[in-house]
């Protein structure tokens, strides 16, 4: 896709899994919007997958360590055709595969994930198992920043470094805000950059509301020889909605009527500005 293209496609899944959270009457909405533009930079322009085929052996694997955020990748997964769109309205719902934290009886969800700080481990697991078996896909997973006080992020990110996993990028979505505030006030991470440069990785600062800037800086790692990436992507919580960026109580607020309906106006006339 091109630029323009990822844009409105951004825009549409915002769309989409804010009337899922509302019909749900559950969902992690802030933390959704947030890591929506890192997302599509990653399905529409970055990764090789096939939904035809998702257990492809050399499709490039992608762990959602933040969990909690789901909503956008069940909607991207959905309109990439993984499975039915209309399977959307059963979010939360009793029986569905489509529970508030990933869920691998999903097609295109590679591990269950949510308790947080176990998702760069797991993709450290994956970039060796590549290494070991020469296979060419690449491991992309995405964090928190409040994930950031977990121990064993830093165990997985000593042995990404150790064992030079070029192959692995990994993702903070930089938004400065947890469940409980600022993540400065809860457990201060700065200087959060600097940190990762001395565990040995390759390190990127990004606008992760920005595609163009996701997109190059993605491009870039597939360069990157002899160590890790990661991308640090300072981002706004609660993207694309005005009313909710930035506000620490969008965590996991669900929209009532009137908060959907300025919400998807103000979405469907920035898609419309991009016409």
């Amino acid at each position: 896709m091109n630029l323009t293209e990822l844009k409105q496609k951004a825009a549409q899944i915002r769309m989409d899994l804010l009337n899922m959270i509302y019909h749900a009457k559950t969902g992690h909405t802030g933390s959704s919007l947030s890591n929506t533009d890192i997302l599509t930079a990653l399905y529409y322009n970055i990764m090789q997958v096939d939904a035809a085929n998702p257990k492809w052996a050399d499709r490039d694997r992608f762990i959602a360590s933040k969990g909690h955020a789901v909503e956008s990748l069940y909607c991207i997964l959905a309109d990439k055709g993984f499975f039915p769109k209309e399977e959307l309205a059963t979010f939360s719902r009793f029986g569905s595969r489509l529970i508030g934290h990933p869920n691998n009886k999903v097609p295109g969800v590679e591990m269950n994930t949510g308790a947080l700080g176990h998702g760069l481990s797991i993709a450290v697991g994956m970039a060796k198992a590549a290494k070991m078996d020469g296979r060419s896909y690449r491991v992309y997973t995405l964090m928190g920043d409040g994930e950031q006080a977990e121990g064993s992020v830093w165990e997985a990110a000593m042995a990404g470094a150790h064992y030079k996993l070029d192959n692995l990028v990994g993702i903070i979505d930089r938004n400065k805000l947890q469940i409980s505030g600022s993540t400065e006030d809860v457990m201060g991470l700065e200087p959060l950059e600097d940190k990762w440069t001395s565990f040995g990785w390759n390190v990127v600062a990004v606008n992760g509301n920005d595609l163009g800037e996701l997109c190059d800086a993605l491009e870039a790692a597939k360069q990157t020889t002899g160590k890790p990436t990661l991308l640090m992507a300072y981002t706004t919580k609660g993207k694309g909605v005005s009313f909710a960026e930035n506000v620490p109580h969008w965590h996991h607020h669900v929209p009532n009527d009137s908060e959907l309906t300025l919400a998807l106006q103000e979405l469907a006339a920035s898609l419309e500005g991009m016409k």
